[in-house]
C-alpha cells in the first residue's frame, strides 16, 4: 500500500497546510529508517551485552557498571579532562610589558622562563626612550553568528544563562509546541533557500518583540551562502521563529526565545566593520641590540549585525550568568592615535605568572567537544566539517549528559562538571579503546550518517557492531586468546614455514610460531643491523624467500629456505645492480 509522509519543520497552520499539499512519497525515507534502526540495534546490543560483561567481569557486586555506546566515550573525556588537571605542574613564568601613553605593550620575548634574564631586560631597558616604530590601522569584517541548531543553542544558553542541556531542549521543545519556533532537534545552522520568500512574513511577526525587524524590512533581504544552502540541511533547517506573535511564554521561555529571535535578526543585518589596529615599538637597549614591543587593539567602525545584541542590551535584561565571559565579548581595546617616529618615557614592569591546567568541562564546552568528538574547534566552519563525526545527535546529547549524572558517574560543581569516583573507576577498568574513543566512536556515527544517504549499507553496519561485540566479550572473559587471535590476524594467518603447524605472529623482539611451547623454533629478529623488519617486509620474506633493504654502501638481503631457516647476505653497490 503506497505510504505519504507530512514532513514539516514548523507547528503553524499554514506550515501544516503546505505540508499536506506536498506530502512526501514514503519510500524517500527509507534510508532515514535503515540508519534509525542500525542506530537502536546497535546501541541495545552493544549497551546490553558490555553492562553485563563487565557488571559480572568487574562489578564486585556493587551494582551495575552500565556501558553505552555514546555514554562511555564521553564520560572517558571527562575522566581524561580531569586527570590531565590533577596531574598538571603549574611552572612560573615572567613577561617584559611596558606601558607608553596609557596603552600596554607585551615585549617580543613572550613567556620568559628564567628569573634572571626577564630581570635583566627590565634593568636594560628601564630609563631608556620607547619608540613607535610603526602604527598600523586594517579594516576588517565580522559576520553575524551562524543560527542556531540545538547544540549550538545548548551551548550558548549554558554560557550566558546556565541552563542545562536537557534544560534547553524542553523548552525549546515547548517553544515549537507553541508556534513559535521551528523544529528544534537538529544540527544544520542554515536554511532551505525555499525559505528565502517567507523571511519578511517572519519579521513583520517578531516587528512587535524587535522593531530592527521593520529596518530590515525597509530594505532588501539579504540572500547569502552562510545562511542560504540546500546542500547544507538535511531533513530540517537550521532554528528560527515562525513569525506567530509570542505570548504565552515563561519567563525560562522567553529567554530561550529571545536568543532564538536576536540570533534570527542579526543574521539578515550587514557585517560588523571593525579596526584592527597594531602597534609595534621598540627600545634601544645599545647602538646594537634593541628590545621590540606590540599592542593590539579593536575598534568598531560600523555596528552591523551587533546593534541586535545593543538593543537588547538597552531593554535592562538580566545579567549574564557567565559575566567573566560576557565582559571578554564587551571590551574593546581602543586605542590612541600613533606616529611612527615618536618617542617618550615608558613605564616597563615584570610580570609573574604560572601556566594553567586545562579547563574542566562545563556543559557548554562538552557540548561541542561531542560535536566534534572531543577536538577542541573554535572556528565555525570547521566545526560544521566535524559534525558528522561527533559523538550521539544533537536531540540525545542532553539526554547522555543527564544519564551519567544519574547513574552517579559525573556530578557539578557550580558549573563545572567533574567524574566522580565511581565515573573514573569505571573508564579505569575498560581496556578496550574502541569503547571509550570519541574518535572511533565518532566513525560509527559518520557511518549511520552515510546509510541516511544511501553511501553504507546498514546490514554490514550492523555486522560490524555484532563482531565488536564479540570481540568485546572474548577480550574480557579470554584475553590471552584474544590477544593471540588478534596477532595471528595481524599476520594474515600466514602459516609458520618451519613446523606447518603453527600461524607466524609479531612478539616484542621478534617474529615467531604460535608452536614456540611446543618445540618450534622459528623466529625472524625485528633487528637486524641497522634494519627494522616490519610486517609486510616478514609476510614478503616467507612468500617470496628474500627480501631486499637499501643500507649504508649497498644492500642487506634476507633468504628464507624450505627448512624455515633465515639467513642474510650484505651485497656491495656492484653486486646488488
Amino acid at each position: 500500500m503506497p505510504v505519504k509522509r507530512l514532513w514539516i519543520s514548523s507547528l503553524t497552520e499554514e506550515a501544516i497546510r503546505e505540508g499536506f499539499k506536498k506530502l512526501r512519497d514514503g519510500k524517500d525515507y527509507i534510508p532515514l529508517y535503515q540508519a534509525g534502526i542500525s542506530r537502536a540495534v546497535g546501541d541495545w546490543m552493544l549497551g546490553m551485552n558490555a553492562t553485563r560483561l563487565f557488571t559480572l567481569k568487574f562489578g564486585n557486586n556493587d551494582g551495575v557498571l552500565s556501558i553505552g555506546r555514546v555514554q562511555t566515550p564521553t564520560l572517558a573525556m571527562i575522566v581524561k579532562r580531569q586527570k590531565e588537571i590533577e596531574q598538571f605542574i603549574p611552572e612560573d613564568f615572567w613577561e617584559v610589558k611596558t606601558k607608553y601613553r596609557e596603552v600596554e605593550f607585551s615585549s617580543e620575548l613572550g613567556k620568559i622562563k628564567k628569573l634572571e634574564l626577564a630581570t635583566k631586560t627590565v634593568e636594560e631597558i628601564t630609563g631608556k626612550p620607547f619608540e613607535i616604530v610603526s602604527f598600523e590601522v586594517k579594516e576588517g569584517k565580522e559576520s553575524a553568528p551562524r543560527l542556531f541548531d540545538l547544540t549550538a543553542l545548548q551551548v550558548e544558553a549554558n554560557k550566558k544563562m546556565g541552563y542545562s542541556a536537557e534544560d534547553t531542549l524542553k523548552l525549546i521543545q515547548s517553544l515549537y509546541e507553541k508556534k513559535l519556533v521551528t523544529y528544534p532537534r537538529v544540527d544544520t545552522t542554515y536554511l532551505s533557500e525555499d525559505l528565502y520568500p517567507k523571511i519578511p512574513e517572519i519579521l513583520q511577526g517578531i516587528a512587535s518583540v524587535n522593531p530592527l525587524a521593520n529596518e530590515l524590512l525597509a530594505k532588501p533581504i539579504k540572500k547569502s551562502k552562510q545562511i542560504f544552502d540546500n546542500k547544507k540541511v538535511t531533513d530540517h533547517h537550521a532554528i528560527i521563529p515562525t513569525g506567530v506573535n509570542p505570548n504565552n511564554m515563561s519567563k525560562d521561555e522567553a529567554r530561550i526565545y529571545m536568543l532564538v529571535l536576536n540570533r534570527f535578526l542579526a543574521a539578515f543585518h550587514p557585517d560588523c566593520k571593525v579596526a584592527n589596529t597594531v602597534v609595534i615599538g621598540k627600545v634601544d637597549v645599545d647602538a646594537e641590540k634593541s628590545l621590540e614591543f606590540k599592542a593590539t587593539g579593536k575598534q568598531i567602525l560600523e555596528p552591523g549585525w551587533r546593534v541586535v545584541y545593543d538593543f537588547e542590551k538597552n531593554q535592562k535584561q538580566e545579567e549574564p550568568e557567565d559575566k567573566e565571559e560576557q565582559n571578554a565579548e564587551d571590551e574593546e581595546n581602543l586605542m590612541p592615535i600613533f606616529e611612527a617616529g615618536e618617542s617618550g618615557p615608558h613605564e616597563p614592569k615584570l610580570e609573574t605568572k604560572k601556566t594553567s591546567p586545562p579547563k574542566p568541562y562545563t556543559e557548554a564546552t562538552l557540548l561541542r567537544a561531542m560535536e566534534t568528538a572531543g577536538k577542541q574547534v573554535d572556528d565555525e566552519e570547521l566545526r560544521e566539517l566535524l559534525k558528522d563525526n561527533g559523538i550521539g545527535r544533537p536531540s540525545t546529547r542532553a539526554n547522555i549528559i543527564e544519564t551519567l549524572f544519574r547513574r552517579k558517574y559525573i556530578e557539578r560543581k557550580k558549573k563545572n562538571i567533574f567524574a566522580t569516583e565511581k565515573g573514573v573507576h569505571l573508564i579505569d577498568t575498560i581496556s578496550n579503546e574502541l569503547l571509550k574513543s570519541p574518535e572511533l566512536t565518532g566513525e560509527w556515527e559518520k557511518k549511520l550518517r552515510l546509510i541516511e544517504k544511501q553511501q553504507y549499507d546498514h546490514e554490514k553496519f550492523k555486522e560490524e557492531l555484532k563482531q565488536m561485540v564479540m570481540d568485546l566479550t572474548n577480550e574480557i572473559l579470554s584475553p590471552k586468546a584474544y590477544r593471540m587471535q588478534k596477532a595471528i590476524e595481524e599476520m594474515g594467518g600466514l602459516t609458520c614455514p618451519k613446523c606447518a603447524k603453527g600461524q607466524v605472529i609479531q612478539g616484542n623482539k621478534a617474529f615467531g610460531c604460535t608452536q614456540f611451547s611446543v618445540g618450534c623454533d622459528f623466529q625472524i629478529p625485528k633487528q637486524i643491523f641497522d634494519v627494522t623488519l616490519d610486517v609486510n617486509s616478514v609476510k614478503n620474506l616467507i612468500y617470496k624467500g628474500n627480501v631486499d633493504f637499501d643500507v649504508p654502501n649497498g644492500k642487506l638481503r634476507l633468504r628464507l629456505d624450505q627448512e624455515g631457516t633465515m639467513n642474510f647476505q650484505r651485497l656491495t653497490a656492484d653486486e646488488s645492480m
